[in-house]
Order: C-alpha cells, then sequence, then structure tokens
C-alpha cells in the first residue's frame, strides 16, 4: 500500500474513541478519515469516507459489530475496507460472529499503542491476520457452534466443501488454521511466501471467502483442523 493508512474509528464510548483517534492521529503514516459512536453511523461513514481499516467496537447498543461488519463489507466498493474488532474480552462470541462475517482480525482493548499501531498496519497492507494465535483459541473456543446459531447467526452460512481444494491448498489451509504465518508455511513447506499467498488466494476464490480468517473458521467448521489437536507452533 502506497500513502497513509486511512482509517474509521468505531466505538461507542466517548473516551475510548477519542483517545483511539489521538493515538492514531499522532502515528506517522496513518489518517482517521472519520469516527463514529455506533453502528448505523459507522455504515453511513464507512460508505462516504472509504476507509481502508475500519476499527470496530462489538459491543454497542442498537446495531452491533458483527451487523456493521456484514453490512460495510456488503456494500463496499472494491477495495473493500478491511474489519479489526476492537474487544475488551479474548474470548466472546461477538468477536467470533465478527470473523464470520468477514473481519480481518480482533484485537483487545487494552493491548497496548504499540500492538494497536502494529495490528492497523499489518491489516491495512493486507498482512496475515493479526495476533493468529489469539484468532486460534477464539475459533476453537467457539467453532463447535452450528452454523446459524450464536450472535449474528441468521446471516452465517454452512461451511463450504474442501473438495475443490488441491492437496497443497488443503495443507496450507490446515497451517493457516494453525496459527502460522505465511513466513512460517513458506518454510515448513520448503516454498515461498509469494507461493504460499498464491494457494491461499486461490484457497478463499475457491470457497468463497473475503479474508483469512473467514478460512480459519472453514478450517475448523470443516473438520479439517479440530479444536485442540496438536498445534503447528509458531
Amino acid at each position: 500500500m502506497t500513502g497513509s493508512i486511512r482509517v474509521l474509528v468505531v466505538d461507542d464510548q466517548f473516551l475510548i474513541r477519542a483517545g483511539l483517534v489521538g493515538l492514531l492521529r499522532a502515528a506517522p503514516g496513518i489518517e482517521v478519515v472519520g469516527e463514529a459512536g455506533d453502528g448505523d453511523e459507522a455504515v453511513e461513514l464507512a460508505a462516504r469516507t472509504r476507509p481502508d481499516v475500519v476499527l470496530m467496537d462489538i459491543r454497542m447498543p442498537g446495531m452491533n459489530g458483527i451487523t456493521a461488519t456484514t453490512k460495510i463489507l456488503a456494500q463496499a466498493a472494491e477495495p473493500a475496507p478491511r474489519v479489526l474488532v476492537l474487544t475488551t474480552f479474548d474470548l466472546d462470541e461477538y468477536v467470533y460472529g465478527a470473523l464470520r462475517a468477514g473481519a480481518s482480525g480482533f484485537l483487545l482493548k487494552d493491548s497496548g499503542p504499540d500492538r494497536l499501531l502494529a495490528a492497523v498496519a499489518a491489516v491495512g497492507c493486507g498482512d496475515a491476520l493479526f495476533a493468529p494465535s489469539v484468532t486460534r483459541r477464539l475459533v476453537e473456543a467457539f467453532s463447535r457452534q452450528a452454523p446459524g446459531s450464536g450472535p449474528g447467526g441468521d446471516e452465517c452460512r454452512p461451511p463450504p466443501d474442501l473438495a475443490a481444494l488441491t492437496l497443497r491448498e488443503v495443507e496450507v489451509l490446515k497451517l493457516i488454521a494453525r496459527g502460522l504465518t505465511n513466513a512460517d508455511i513458506a518454510e515448513r513447506l520448503y516454498i515461498s511466501e509469494a507461493t504460499v499467498k498464491t494457494h491461499l488466494n486461490r484457497t478463499m476464490s475457491k470457497l468463497g471467502l473475503d479474508s483469512r480468517a473467514q478460512a480459519v473458521v472453514v478450517a475448523y467448521e470443516t473438520g479439517l483442523v479440530t479444536p485442540g489437536a496438536g498445534g503447528a507452533g509458531g
């Protein structure tokens, strides 16, 4: 990505939102294009400002972060913004719903300034899902939910069949679900990072997925990876 990363900040608590905006505005390479106090305002501002990244609070009165994420991504022109969910809880079923809706990752609100800025930079540049090991814990905790259950469940679809994938694509998907980065996978499979990205992009295209997070969810929900099974490390 060239130029600044354009960010929309969404949080219903004024002091938290103001703190996030102040932190982001002080950081080089980041431009805050708007701030919203609820989901409806977030959808409207995202359509108007076309941010690269939406920092999305998940629990808000009225339209919550799951519904707002779904609407923003459904209405967005290409390239669609990447949604980074902010939550107070590291195992929050609402965050799982947001990942299924197409969010690119999630971050705890108490992660600290450096981690927040790193997350925005990573997601904004289209890099690997931020904090994949934490996301793995989240997915493992909630992947046993039947499709359509839980918060935002009426917007969820059954997991797709993996038969369309090549053996290598399945292998890459499995390692992604285990929390490995593209660099880790490249080293393990003796291929380049570019090849890993190619396999992932083809996998997402074949399965009709919009984000790496959705690919992780599919790997668990189809049984390709089972919660609690031996991890790959990384």
